[in-house]
């Protein structure tokens, strides 16, 4: 099973490698292409290497416990509080962070608390996604636009603020109406687990708290993601050596996440974006902003936000219409379970806990939430911009 799990991502590498190899690739555009993207990868892989140190460290179990204090016995209190984790670790530490490590820790916590665990799973999957557009950092599809427009962490938050906070909100009061009744009554107290090294746990948290400064502050963000990965790494060398293991690096979506860019760009050097152009649409008026973020969330539906990102980015051509498409490939991911790689994440997690879903109601659901959250975050883009 494990071996499978790698044959999409191999498999995607050795189709943008033989894209290289036979030309279809241009050189100089692979090299344009990977002074690019290997920064882009290289804060990826640190800050995967950071947030499974610090969850193992115990900085999410201690902040899960927590949110169980805060909320007092009431299990929508308890949602609210966990609404706020979810949203934070999104924007600040990216989707897959709160798809992998804030899943398993909230999903137990229900389970724990006798609550039924569906609405906090899918609270947390739901605003991976629609959560994801505020900062640079929140989304891969964000660095690569951010990249494009050449803008400081606070100019893209200026451009896209309008549009993150209806992705945000739109979700909570969708979940809230769906499970309203679940989200009533109490919970008894919960354990409080000793850390099993305070010296780790302490430190974990003193390097996050200077770490998350550092990835708005404009510096180019895999700098303090590399710095932050090296001081954890030599913490864990010193203090818990056997928790080091070559599975902390994220290879699968490092496989698939490089191929997908070569081959997206072979397409385009072959004529992608002239297609593509034709049916994108043009210009800023809300229709044609609306038709681009339409076309991005049934492309990601389809496909994966990723590539549909990296095929649409051209016909992006300002600030505006990039961040309508970055609309819909962060905020429409809701209704297939591989419109993006930190649902399936989400899965695989659920699985371990014996939580299951039902993809049939995932997607109705899904759906709903887009309908409405796109077309109304693309509106909130448009007033925002000032847009005739």
């Amino acid at each position: 099973m494990r071996l499978k799990s790698y044959l999409l991502p191999a498999g995607m590498l050795a189709a943008g490698c033989a894209a290289l190899f036979t030309g279809l690739l241009p050189w100089p555009a692979f090299q344009e292409l990977a002074a690019r993207t290997v920064p882009v990868l290289a804060f990826v892989v640190a800050m995967s290497l950071v947030t499974e140190m610090v969850d193992d460290a115990g900085l999410f179990r201690v902040v899960t416990e927590r949110l169980a204090a805060l909320g007092r016995g009431r299990v929508f209190l308890l949602w609210l509080l966990v609404v706020g984790l979810a949203t934070v670790s999104t924007v600040f530490l990216s989707l897959d962070t709160t798809a992998v490590l804030v899943t398993p820790v909230v999903v137990l916590l229900a389970v724990h608390a006798r609550i039924p665990p569906l609405p906090f799973a899918l609270t947390t999957i739901w605003l991976a996604n629609t959560a994801s557009l505020l900062l640079p950092v929140s989304n891969l599809t964000n660095l690569l636009a951010q990249d494009r427009l050449n803008l400081s962490p606070a100019a893209f938050a200026g451009l896209v603020w309008a549009p993150a906070l209806v992705g945000i909100l739109v979700p909570i009061g969708l979940l809230w109406l769906a499970f309203r009744k679940d989200l009533s009554g109490r919970y008894g107290p919960q354990p409080v687990h000793k850390a099993r090294d305070k010296v780790l746990l302490y430190s974990a948290s003193g390097v996050m708290v200077l770490l998350l400064p550092a990835l708005v502050s404009g510096v180019p963000v895999q700098f303090p993601a590399i710095a932050a990965a090296a001081v954890l790494l030599g913490l864990f060398f010193w203090r818990r050596r056997s928790a080091l293991r070559w599975s902390m690096v994220p290879w699968r979506p490092l496989m698939l996440t490089s191929g997908l860019f070569m081959v997206v760009e072979a397409l385009h050097a072959n004529g992608l974006t002239q297609f593509l152009s034709g049916i994108a649409g043009s210009g800023e008026d809300l229709p044609a902003l609306l038709q681009l973020a339409g076309l991005g969330a049934g492309a990601a539906n389809a496909v994966n936000n990723l590539p549909a990102y990296l095929a649409l980015e051209p016909v992006g051509d300002s600030p505006v219409r990039l961040a309508a498409l970055l609309i819909g490939v962060n905020l429409g991911p809701l209704v297939t379970p591989w419109a993006s790689l930190a649902t399936l994440l989400w899965h695989e997690r659920l699985r371990t806990l014996n939580v299951e879903i039902k993809w049939g109601g995932f997607a109705v659901a899904g759906i709903a939430a887009v309908v409405l959250t796109v077309p109304l975050a693309v509106g909130a883009l448009w007033l925002a911009s000032g847009m005739p």
